[in-house]
């Protein structure tokens, strides 16, 4: 092509790079997790040569109507757009070529979602591509605990930052196998004890009456719903945020998931974590919560939500998981009623506590002591470990002597050998006390 018109431009600029910068970017947007082929790479090219570069817009549609092939991953083209080709300049000089004015510098803008998920791909492509290949070096690793292991255990609370994103990470892959239940809706069978009348006559008839086959049924499987209320007091902030994008990629993978939040009032945060891009949803949900890092208020939470919400999302028997450290402000009687009028409408009721991560703990507090009789399960929630020890759980009935209530009111339940050995502070069980 020719250095006339805006083609012309586009092939001298850069030195020729511009298919090397189109392929860098669409390695951004593959590792920020867009589905980029070799094929919608190749379309690119051929689209920003054939349409040129006249201004900012041109570029941008042009990427975008190859790239972007579903509404969840435009949150992630914009943030990957802005982010490669500002830091590098390329639309500007292009710009800058083909205008004898320059282009006013664009001002700041906030910060969106999916922008630290894109600039940290970006920011590993660069590192791969500077690091020179160093020489291969093979140590024994026998008898040492690798960061993995180490990750594992260790308590959200006490993570850095980055590790508090390889954890998040490590939670989405998790897979969760949930229990199947029988119904008392009966379902056609091919074999079985149950006789289905109906179809048997009805083949028998298709036949002339001569033979008679029988037609058996069975009752129908299905997969429980989960409902999780979590606590987003200041005590609970650590642990919220990880087990928030649990039940994010949890909503992703199976039906009729249902989460809320309370700390002072409840909040049904269901609809934002219905949305493809983890950052996008977890925006969306710090912007409709209002009481966040505040106080507790479990028994007000749980009452609006029996009132309010259990008759229409506590249908099919759910699994109910309740996550709050119960250092309770209300009375004992309304949490008392609350809690049981909750158990009477699932089918299990998981307490997950992360003050289970200390070796001492003792349900001393009345809040935690009025609310353990009617939970089915209590668990910990404090690391992967115990993160990976709920997706079992989900997987099959029926809880060990670890998890049982009833063995920690009576102080009979065994003690895990890997928590913290400092017990839970004064200021925490004064405000249950």
């Amino acid at each position: 092509m020719s250095g006339a018109g805006p083609e012309g431009a586009l092939s001298s600029f850069d030195g020729g790079r511009i298919a090397d910068n189109v392929v860098l970017f669409a390695r951004a947007l593959r590792k920020a997790g867009m589905r980029v082929g070799p094929a919608a790479v190749i379309d690119a090219i051929r689209a920003v040569e054939v349409a040129g570069i006249s201004r900012r817009d041109d570029l941008y549609w042009t990427l975008n109507a190859v790239f972007v092939t579903r509404h969840d991953q435009q949150v992630v083209f914009d943030a990957a757009f802005h982010a490669f080709w500002r830091a590098r300049g390329l639309v500007d000089k292009m710009i800058a070529m083909l205008s004898p004015v320059a282009p006013p510098r664009p001002a700041a803008e906030e910060p969106k979602a999916a922008q630290r998920r894109v600039a940290e791909a970006l920011a590993a492509s660069r590192r791969e591509r500077q690091q020179p290949d160093k020489p291969r070096v093979e140590v024994d690793a026998t008898l040492t605990v690798s960061g993995k292991e180490v990750l594992q255990r260790r308590d959200f609370a006490q993570m850095s930052a980055a590790e508090i994103n390889a954890a998040i990470a490590a939670v989405r892959t998790l897979a969760v196998e949930l229990e199947h239940v029988e119904t008392r809706r009966l379902v056609a069978a091919n074999r079985g004890r149950l006789v289905d009348p109906r179809r048997t006559m009805r083949q028998s008839l298709r036949g002339g009456g001569g033979a008679i086959r029988l037609a058996y049924r069975r009752r129908q499987e299905v997969v429980p719903p989960i409902v999780a209320l979590i606590d987003i007091s200041g005590s609970m902030s650590q642990y919220t945020r990880v087990f928030l994008h649990f039940m994010h990629a949890l909503a992703e993978t199976r039906g009729h998931v249902s989460t809320f939040v309370f700390g002072t009032r409840l909040t049904n945060v269901t609809r934002q974590l219905a949305r493809k891009d983890p950052d996008e949803a977890l925006a969306a949900l710090t912007g409709h919560v209002s009481d966040w890092s505040g106080g507790t208020r479990i028994a007000t939470a749980l009452r609006t939500f029996n009132r309010d919400w259990s008759r229409r999302v506590m249908h099919g028997g759910p699994i109910v998981l309740l996550v709050t450290d119960g250092l309770e402000r209300d009375s004992d009687e309304d949490l008392t009623r609350e809690m049981d009028r909750l158990h009477r409408s699932c089918r299990r009721l998981i307490w997950l506590n992360p003050l289970l991560r200390f070796d001492g703990f003792e349900p001393r507090a009345r809040g935690i002591r009025e609310m353990l009789p009617h939970v089915d399960e209590f668990r910990a929630v404090h690391s992967l470990d115990a993160v990976v020890d709920l997706c079992r759980a989900l997987g099959r009935a029926g809880a060990s002597a670890a998890v049982d209530p009833r063995a920690w009111l009576a102080g009979t339940a065994p003690r895990a050998p890997a928590r913290l050995t400092s017990p839970p502070s004064r200021t925490q069980e004064s405000r249950a006390g």
